[in-house]
């Protein structure tokens, strides 16, 4: 069952405007990512994905990740079929882990190339994660990793009876 689009309020954009197939664009938004009282990541040169009923999902710039918190999962793979195949990152503060916390691209498709090297993060594990100054809501469901703020109309994928979308 598909929903219908909730209605956008000024200042929002709503994630049913968003493309199917997904695109990869810049995004200049301010980022940081905080957890155990560290800063694990901050950039202003994400790159940002949106698909329609997504909230967008953030890749940093492995420049603007903190050294010494990434180790790659020993998780798997996953294929998109947009993207190609994703690996998996272990978040690592102290004696934290936050197993699987992040994905990249190391090998996108050329239509995603802007993903090449950088690292989405999912919202859940992390203390907190803020963008252009707002914390934000991590999407629901078990898989999705977007990042849901007051800026975005939904509904969003991952809500309960939102599989067959």
């Amino acid at each position: 069952m598909r929903r219908i689009a909730d209605p956008v309020r000024p200042g929002q954009e709503s994630v049913w405007s968003y493309p199917r197939p997904a695109i990869a664009a810049p995004s200049r938004s301010h980022i940081v990512i905080e957890h155990a009282g560290r800063k694990i990541a901050e950039t202003r040169a994400a790159v940002r994905t949106l698909e329609t009923s997504h909230p967008p999902t953030y890749y940093i710039p492995p420049v603007d990740i903190a050294p010494d918190v990434l180790r790659r999962s020993s998780g798997g793979t996953t294929l998109c079929e947009w993207k190609g195949t994703a690996v998996y990152w272990d978040v690592v503060v102290g004696e934290a882990v936050l197993p699987r916390a992040g994905w990249s691209y190391p090998h996108p498709t050329s239509a995603f190339a802007l993903l090449r090297d950088h690292v989405a993060f999912y919202a859940g594990p992390f203390d907190r994660c803020i963008l252009d100054g707002e914390t934000v809501t991590p999407q629901p469901g078990e898989f999705y990793g977007g990042w849901i703020t007051s800026r975005l109309a939904g509904p969003f994928k991952g809500e309960p009876g939102t599989m067959g979308w």
